[in-house]
Order: structure tokens, then C-alpha cells, then sequence
């Protein structure tokens, strides 16, 4: 019976993508038709019944929930355009609050001479970051890059913003006249901001941080009132910012980000104008962190019953091999959500990262089954609770990397335990 199990539910079988779903209740369904009558006896009859119930969840579903919530999201993108180091990325790390790295991974190419960053993911985004690629480069076609430009503002009616970037000692700016000049003519409806950057590149001498904002240094102003000259007719407002990194030893180092967000919502609707206010809210992080949590829960609620169904064979051992390539497959589902793609290997190192003392309990768990009619409907309730936690821990694994952050394992065991304790309660009517 054990080399049967193992041969129907084998680790290797299982594909870490959403085919995955409809692939593990097939193999349930089987391995239920082909127990004998006296495992049917047994309360895990039950808890099929509560599989079967609460098994209703699909890629369709899970699709139209998406879909729902992304028609309510009031998402903004920002046509950044402007020469390479001319501060758009750094633009980026600031209203997202994402590292560098993470902003350098994330960019995918879009059209030939565009590329686009989606935060905080791309199912979900509330602010989508399209740059233009090779602007400036004297063997690039200015038009072509005018002509995909335009095309992007057919693709949805989301809200819309064009940020030129130009660096305050930057004064060869013809060709982002040109193109911001066409832009305008084409969509005059989509407001425009030029964003001055690198202050400090034209500071006194002797000047190591940051004034006061806004700056009030002659060469400066004498430098921000040229280059506002300079796209006269073409901007609605204008700020000055310097970005830094932290190693640049400016303080702050998002110098400006306060007048670029007042000023970006200044230009927005008032939905997408809040959003933009409330990327720099923590608790409204929070929240957004919570949404993603809910639609992973939609994944996380199957597998979790079906880990009370297999841990509820009496047989010792048997089933943590199938068990364990469950919950790997599940990690990997929800690091898809959250915009990681993970091999099996990668998705099952993070379970082991996640679960820490965890295990020695599972061990523990597959021990008690040695005692008659009493072992399974612990092991049940117990897997289906660890599976539970484990995705809830998972969600908060990948959340932080979503948001640039460094997951910090305190948090993590802090919420699997939390979520297990809660899950016990829930999963108790799994046994019985």
C-alpha cells in the first residue's frame, strides 16, 4: 500500500505552476478511489468530505479575483523620460522605497526602445514605471522611441503622468524637447512634471549635505530657472530633487520626495493622487501587504486541507516525503503571486528556511501514529494547521521581498506561530 501511495503522489510529479491545483485534487481523487474500505472507516472519510467542500478553487477563480481587484486599484503610470543617469530609477527607489538591485531586476522590456517596473507586482500593480531606453544615444531614431510612446497610452485609460528627468547642469536637452513637445501635442489631457535632479553637483564648494528644502543657492536657481525656461509651454509644474545613495553621504537622501509627491498629486485624480500619498503611509503598506495575504490565502486553504487528508493515513512516515512536496508546491504558487519565479529547489529551501523548529514537531506527529486511534486525527488537525502557517508565514516571506525589504526571520516565525494557533482551532473539525 505504501510503495502504491508513494508511486501515485511522487514529489516528482508535482509542477510548481497553477496547473498544479487541478493536477493535486486529480491525485486525490485517485488515491481516495483506491483505498481499501478499511481506511474508509477511518474519520479521514471525513475529512474528504470537507476536501471535497472546500475545494473550490480554480485558475479561473483565482484569475477573476485578480481581475476584480485590479479594476479597483487606482493605478497610475509614469512615462519617465530623460537621458540614462539622469535620476529616473532613483525616482522609482523613492516612491517605492525599493532598493536599487531589486529596481534593476524588476525593469522588463515592454516595446523595442521601453521597458517597465510594476509595483508592488504586476498582477497587482499601483504604479507602473515605463522608461525609455537609449534616449540621447545619437544612433537611436527619435521618432520611432515618439511613435511607442504614444502607442503605450492606447493600451489601457489608466491615469497617466510624464515625468522629464534632467540633471540641473544638463542643458543639452533638444531631444527630450522634441519628444515631450510631440507628447503633448498628441495627449495634451496627460499632465507633465519636469523633475530637476542632482542638485548637488552644482553646490558651493565646501558644501557637504543638504540645505533646508528647497535649496536657495545661486547657481541653483540661476540653473532650475534656465532649464524651466528651456520647456516652457510644455510642463504643467516643476521641482527639484536629488535622490542619492546612502554611501553618497547626503542627508536625507531623498532630498525633495515630499514636493515630488505633493506635486505628483497635485497632477493626478484625486483616487490615484491618494494612492500616491499613501505609498509612504506604513500602515497603508501594511494594507496593501494584507490584500496580497488574501489572495493567497485562496491557495493557501486547499492545500492545507489536503495535507490533513494525506497526514491522516496511520502509517507512520509514509506520508511526509508527499507531504513535504505539498507545501513545496504551494511555496512556489505563492512566490508566482508575489512576482517570484521558484524552481523546486529554490521553493523548497524556503520551506525550510520558514518552518525552523517546526520540523522537529512533524517528527513528532508522525511518531504518535503508532497509537492506535489516536495518532491520525492529531496528525490531521496538525498538518492541515502547520500547512496553513507555513503559507501565511510565506506570504509575509515573500511580501517583504516584493517591497525591497530583507525578510526578517523573527517576524516570520513570530506570524507562523501566531497563524498555527489560530489554524488549530480552525482545522478541528477536520477530525471528527
Amino acid at each position: 500500500m505504501t510503495e502504491q501511495r508513494d508511486t501515485k503522489l511522487s514529489p516528482a510529479d508535482a509542477q510548481p505552476d497553477h496547473s498544479m491545483v487541478n493536477d493535486w485534487k486529480n491525485r486525490i481523487a485517485d488515491f481516495w478511489s483506491g483505498t481499501t474500505s478499511r481506511f474508509k472507516l477511518l474519520p479521514v472519510e471525513q475529512a474528504a468530505q470537507t476536501l471535497t467542500k472546500w475545494f473550490s478553487i480554480s485558475d479561473a477563480q483565482v484569475a477573476e479575483i485578480l481581475e476584480t481587484v485590479r479594476a479597483e486599484l487606482p493605478t497610475t503610470e509614469a512615462l519617465l523620460i530623460g537621458k540614462p543617469q539622469a535620476g529616473k530609477s532613483s525616482i522609482v527607489r523613492g516612491l517605492t522605497g525599493v532598493s536599487a538591485e531589486i529596481i534593476g531586476q524588476g525593469f522588463r522590456p515592454h516595446t523595442q526602445h521601453t521597458e517597465r517596473y510594476a509595483y508592488p507586482a504586476s498582477d497587482l500593480p499601483l504604479l507602473i514605471f515605463t522608461d525609455t531606453v537609449g534616449l540621447g544615444d545619437v544612433n537611436q531614431n527619435t521618432q520611432v522611441i515618439v511613435e511607442e510612446l504614444i502607442g503605450l497610452q492606447q493600451e489601457s485609460n489608466r491615469a497617466r503622468v510624464l515625468i522629464l528627468t534632467v540633471k540641473i547642469n544638463d542643458f543639452a536637452t533638444d531631444t527630450l524637447r522634441q519628444i515631450a513637445t510631440q507628447l503633448r501635442q498628441q495627449y495634451p489631457a496627460i499632465p507633465c512634471l519636469l523633475a530637476v535632479t542632482c542638485l548637488h553637483e552644482v553646490y558651493p564648494p565646501g558644501i557637504e549635505n543638504h540645505p533646508t528644502y528647497p535649496p536657495n543657492y545661486t547657481d541653483v536657481n540661476r540653473a532650475f530657472a534656465a532649464i524651466q525656461e528651456a520647456f516652457a509651454g510644455l510642463c504643467d509644474r516643476a521641482v527639484m530633487i536629488d535622490f542619492t545613495l546612502e554611501e553618497d553621504g547626503y542627508t536625507p537622501v531623498f532630498y525633495g520626495l515630499e514636493a515630488l509627491r505633493d506635486t505628483l498629486a497635485d497632477l493626478l485624480p484625486e483616487a490615484e493622487a491618494r494612492a500616491i500619498h499613501q505609498l509612504l503611509d506604513q500602515e497603508v503598506g501594511d494594507k496593501i501587504g494584507n490584500l496580497y495575504r488574501d489572495v493567497g490565502r485562496r491557495y493557501i486553504l486547499p492545500f492545507s486541507i489536503m495535507a490533513a487528508t494525506l497526514a491522516a493515513v496511520p502509517l507512520p512516515f509514509a506520508t511526509m516525503p508527499v507531504l513535504t512536496a505539498l507545501q513545496v508546491s504551494m511555496v512556489g504558487l505563492l512566490g508566482k503571486l508575489y512576482g517570484q519565479t521558484l524552481t523546486r529547489s529554490q521553493a523548497g529551501g524556503i520551506v525550510s528556511a520558514i518552518a525552523g523548529g517546526f520540523l522537529a514537531q512533524a517528527i513528532g506527529r508522525e511518531i504518535v501514529k503508532f497509537i492506535p486511534g489516536f495518532g491520525s486525527a492529531i496528525a490531521a488537525s496538525w498538518a492541515a494547521a502547520y500547512t496553513w502557517s507555513l503559507g501565511e508565514a510565506a506570504c509575509v516571506y515573500f511580501g517583504d521581498l516584493m517591497g525591497g525589504k530583507k525578510p526578517d526571520p523573527q517576524k516570520i516565525q513570530s506570524v507562523m506561530q501566531e497563524a498555527f494557533q489560530s489554524a488549530k482551532a480552525r482545522f478541528k473539525g477536520i477530525k471528527s
